[in-house]
């Protein structure tokens, strides 16, 4: 994992460890919310870089994982480069006073992504140690994250002229939201590739150079992988899959996303579950003040929600369908 590359790595990255922690942190949050109403939904197990650990399958959410845990090491490093938080490394103004377009030139605080991208490239790419297939797969999809920071990053420009006219403007180039980049990468997860090669394709010179030239046909911002997905609707113990019988899904809300909105047909009613309606009463504190001196009261409020989970027909018969009311307490 990369907390293990942390401990062994070249000393002279040690200033970088805990940036790089973060990002890879940051990374393993971003794939549990885009994937929080899937099927896969992004569990604990998946979540090692090692290519022939934790993650034994080369298929598409593999190809995930490994981009957005190698999108988060090197927007954490660009963002704390940024903010000095680096005694060698600063802003990119290498571009600063050239012509960018029409009436605009390069200046200000570019965030240095060309220093982000080079020291996360040394940290995550360095745990692929093999030549095979499978390594030339996870190196791709570490690109493929690293793309996607540089891909989504947003021009900003300040106006120049008399009384804010504007006849000129100095632009430079920041950061989105990592949340753009994880939903840049879910949507490259709906369209990446799988690679086919020949069965038994070993560790020879020949098959090396083979892989290597089908590898780099594809273009550094595809997603690409090797296997098909397992169907996630079943549990598979061999696997380390749970299926989605007992997961919850939204049926009503405000504001819900499209996956958000499909969540029950998507988790219950295609994996031929059916939906449970469930009624709770929650306890919670509320209405807290503080008295001098030194403490706290709250009051406890209740209130009323309906959830929905993904339950076996038969057993929604044999229960009626009722949703039984329960009652939760919950601190804030």
């Amino acid at each position: 994992s990369v907390n293990n590359f942390l401990m062994t790595g070249p000393k002279a990255y040690l200033i970088y460890s805990s940036s790089v922690a973060a990002g890879a942190q940051s990374g393993i949050e971003e794939c549990k919310f885009q994937f929080a109403w899937d099927r896969w939904n992004c569990p604990e197990r998946a979540l090692q870089l090692s290519s022939h650990g934790g993650l034994r399958s080369a298929n598409r959410e593999t190809a995930f994982v490994h981009a957005i845990s190698s999108a988060g090491v090197m927007y954490t490093l660009t963002r704390n480069c940024s903010l000095g938080d680096f005694d060698n490394c600063g802003c990119d103004d290498s571009r600063n006073g050239q012509l960018g377009g029409q009436g605009w030139l390069w200046g200000g605080c570019s965030d240095n992504v060309g220093f982000g991208e080079a020291i996360s490239k040394q940290f995550v790419d360095a745990l692929e140690t093999g030549q095979d297939a499978r390594a030339a797969m996870n190196l791709h999809n570490n690109e493929a994250g690293r793309k996607a920071v540089k891909g989504t990053m947003k021009r900003t420009c300040k106006c120049h002229g008399v009384s804010g006219s504007c006849t000129t403007q100095t632009c430079w180039l920041q950061l989105p939201e990592f949340r753009e980049v994880g939903t840049y990468l879910k949507e490259r997860y709906h369209k990446a590739l799988k690679v086919d090669l020949l069965q038994g394709a070993g560790n020879s010179a020949a098959s090396r150079g083979a892989i290597a030239e089908t590898f780099s046909s594809i273009s550094k911002k595809e997603l690409v992988h090797l296997e098909d997905s397992p169907d996630y609707c079943l549990e598979n113990k061999t696997l380390g899959l749970l299926g989605t019988e007992g997961r919850e899904c939204l049926k009503r809300g405000k504001a819900l996303s499209k996956w958000e909105k499909r969540s029950c047909r998507r988790l219950c009613g295609d994996c031929g579950l059916a939906v449970e309606e469930r009624r709770a009463e929650m306890v919670s504190s509320c209405n807290c003040k503080f008295h001098w001196c030194c403490a706290v009261r709250c009051e406890q409020c209740r209130k009323r929600v309906t959830k929905y989970f993904c339950v076996r027909k038969e057993k929604r018969e044999r229960s009626g369908g009722g949703g039984a009311t329960r009652k939760l307490k919950r601190r804030l």
